[in-house]
């Protein structure tokens, strides 16, 4: 997971109406009155500030990107599609994250999608292990959050036999017919993973989709 894991690339409208004029009289101003802003036709990714809190470092994150990210991540990367949308966030620290999202054909294909991506997940420690037997992999299941059409959570922890130690919790979410998939990893094990705060991540992302 070490080479997977360094990645390191990053209201409402308000409206004034002024109103005036009542006939043939003086003018009379209205109070300002705030209109709701329009719903967005495109799914909304994640602000570095919205990311669990790092202790010594603020957030950065790159452009929303089309396409599959190179290098693919870790688990869900072998069952993205083309028409992935990405974006990458850092820190000044060995510590990074990522959103990726997939608008699909249906809802119900959105649906088999994120039942193959939580599949992919569940079965991730062994894939990795059968793929590089240097590395050690365990991994846990933190359940499901009650956020739109639900999202799931999980850790991977990675050593290698060269001593490094890895931690990445992966989320993946579904509003209607998108799906999107929040990736959070450092340096480190269990102990440290910040669940709580990406548990609310998660549910930011999800919310945020539109």
């Amino acid at each position: 997971m070490g080479e997977t894991m360094q990645i390191r690339n990053r209201g409402i409208r308000t409206t004034v109406a002024a109103l005036a004029a009542v006939a043939g009289v003086a003018a009379a101003a209205v109070p300002a009155v705030a209109a709701t802003a329009p719903a967005s036709d495109t799914p909304r990714f994640l602000e570095p500030a919205e990311l669990p809190p790092h202790p010594t470092s603020p957030w950065y994150a790159g452009p929303v990107t089309a396409g599959q990210p190179d290098p693919l991540p870790m688990c869900v990367g072998d069952a993205l599609p083309s028409i992935t949308t990405h974006r990458e966030y850092w820190t000044e620290f060995d510590t990074s994250a990522q959103q990726l999202t997939v608008e699909g054909r249906s809802e119900q294909w959105a649906k088999d999608f994120a039942a193959l991506l939580r599949k992919d997940l569940a079965g991730c420690a062994k894939k990795l292990m059968q793929q590089d037997p240097d590395i050690t992999a365990t991994q846990k299941y933190y359940g499901k959050l009650n956020v739109e059409e639900g999202a799931d959570v999980y850790g991977i922890h990675t050593a290698s036999a060269w001593g490094s130690s890895d931690i990445g919790l992966f989320s993946v979410g579904r509003d209607g017919a998108t799906v999107t998939i929040v990736r959070w990893s450092q340096m480190g094990n269990f102990q440290h993973a910040q669940v709580a705060d990406f548990k609310a991540t998660t549910v930011t992302a999800v919310n945020k989709l539109y």
